[in-house]
């Protein structure tokens, strides 16, 4: 990766807010994915590296942890920081307790199979402050509401009873009660947040979707099938927001890398990411090069220049 991170490459408090007040704005959209949002770490290293700060960033899920982490300290530092914590996760990290726990919590009828001391303690290696207000970045963070079905997005307060629900994926996680509702996953409703991105002004969105490869992950267990069950809706709602994106919204889809993983296995993070930052570096130069023509083309014929490169 190619920039010296003695020289990180960020916005001052008053240069954000200066962003702010105009009336178009860049939007970072951040999906779930899981053990695969590890992918969205190398994405961000590319942003940056391209001096591409947003205005706001959407996530969901695990991509929500990431779009925090990078909303506190929008550096190579912290994605230095953040590839370290997701290059130590175990899988029973994640998905804390033997055979005999989740069993026993299957057998008293509880609402979870896994505990969420180990998602509790990974945000703790974020350096996520205590509320929304503290990020540098504004953050918009989707839930779902498991009594009423509604999207849930919150923008302001404490931020990690926020993240721990739109983490909580039904059934392995205990639901979070929060702000009067009983909250899970918001990969169940809107795994890739884009009409929230839509609901103000903007005129670009980087999206990075990590979700379409749970489409083509092998079927190794029952919770895969659910996972697939749930992938298939998913990305019916996010095929039909693409469709909703107004012509006047430049968007660029940064490609996810191949990752198979079972869900379990959080292993190979680093290879994942440094590719996920490749494929990134290439679509960011393509999109630049696809703006500069289009400008140019934009312009008189008697004022456009030859564009060699």
């Amino acid at each position: 990766m190619a920039r010296d991170n003695e020289h990180p490459m960020t916005a001052s408090i008053s240069q954000l807010r200066q962003r702010l007040v105009r009336e178009s704005r860049t939007v970072f959209v951040l999906s779930g994915g899981g053990n695969q949002s590890v992918a969205q770490v190398g994405m961000l290293r590319a942003l940056l590296e391209h001096e591409i700060l947003p205005d706001v960033i959407v996530g969901c899920s695990a991509g929500a942890f990431n779009g925090a982490t990078f909303a506190a300290a929008p550096t190579l530092k912290a994605l230095d920081r953040l590839a370290t914590t997701w290059e130590s996760l175990r899988g029973d990290e994640v998905f804390p307790g033997g055979k005999v726990s989740r069993a026993w919590n299957l057998l008293t009828r509880d609402d979870h199979i896994f505990s969420n001391q180990g998602l509790r303690a990974i945000l703790g290696h974020g350096h996520i402050p205590a509320t929304f207000e503290e990020l540098q970045i504004p953050l918009r963070v989707v839930a779902a509401d498991l009594d009423t079905g509604e999207e849930v997005v919150f923008a302001g307060g404490p931020l990690e009873p926020a993240l721990l629900a739109s983490t909580a994926l039904p059934g392995l996680y205990p639901p979070i009660r929060h702000d009067g509702r009983t909250l899970v996953d918001g990969a169940v409703v809107n795994t890739v947040p884009l009409s929230h991105a839509l609901a103000g002004p903007v005129d670009r969105l980087y999206v990075m979707n990590v979700a379409g490869d749970l489409m083509d992950r092998p079927i190794r267990s029952p919770i895969d099938v659910a996972v697939r069950a749930f992938a298939i809706s998913r990305k019916q709602r996010f095929d039909l927001d693409l469709r909703n994106v107004p012509e006047s919204v430049e968007l660029i889809l940064l490609p996810a890398p191949v990752d198979d993983r079972e869900l379990f296995d959080f292993s190979g993070g680093r290879e994942l990411m440094d590719e996920a930052y490749r494929l990134a570096d290439r679509a960011l130069d393509d999109a630049d090069s696809a703006r500069r023509r289009r400008r140019a083309f934009r312009r008189p014929w008697w004022r456009r220049e030859i564009d060699v490169g």
